[in-house]
């Protein structure tokens, strides 16, 4: 029965995949996981997110992302600031580190993605993420 279930196959991709990406991450000077890499990248590219919204958009709630935002504050992955907007809240920013490290980051990831598909074809790799992505909405549909 097992292999015939999309969420055990699923399952046993993502064990694999999150255990490449692992190693590609150890040969780098602070390894991040692929959640840590996430907000990374979101923070980069949203300079004065706020801890709630990065939550809303990670899928987490506030309790479950403080202690991985202090995490990466302690290696100097990000910047913690009073919001100018809202001063009961946090705006976030890459650190000094973060800014340095994530292009390497980013080319340890395109070089795990390149790996991981390495026996999709042509666009297969688009198809794949497509059809996750209705799995996604499907699981989330009552």
């Amino acid at each position: 029965m097992l292999p015939g279930l999309v969420g055990y196959a699923l399952r046993r991709a993502q064990v694999a995949v999150f255990q490449d990406f692992a190693r590609e991450m150890a040969e780098t000077k602070i390894p991040v996981t692929p959640g840590e890499f996430g907000i990374l990248v979101l923070v980069s590219r949203n300079v004065g997110l706020s801890q709630t919204a990065l939550a809303r958009a990670i899928g987490v709630d506030r309790s479950t992302l403080v202690p991985i935002l202090d995490r990466l504050e302690h290696h100097g992955l990000i910047k913690r600031r009073p919001s100018p907007v809202d001063r009961r809240t946090h705006a976030l920013e890459l650190g000094p580190t973060g800014t340095a490290l994530l292009p390497v980051y980013e080319s340890a990831v395109r070089r795990h993605e390149r790996r991981i598909q390495r026996r999709l074809a042509g666009g297969e790799g688009s198809t794949l993420i497509t059809a996750l992505d209705l799995l996604l909405d499907g699981a989330l549909q009552p």
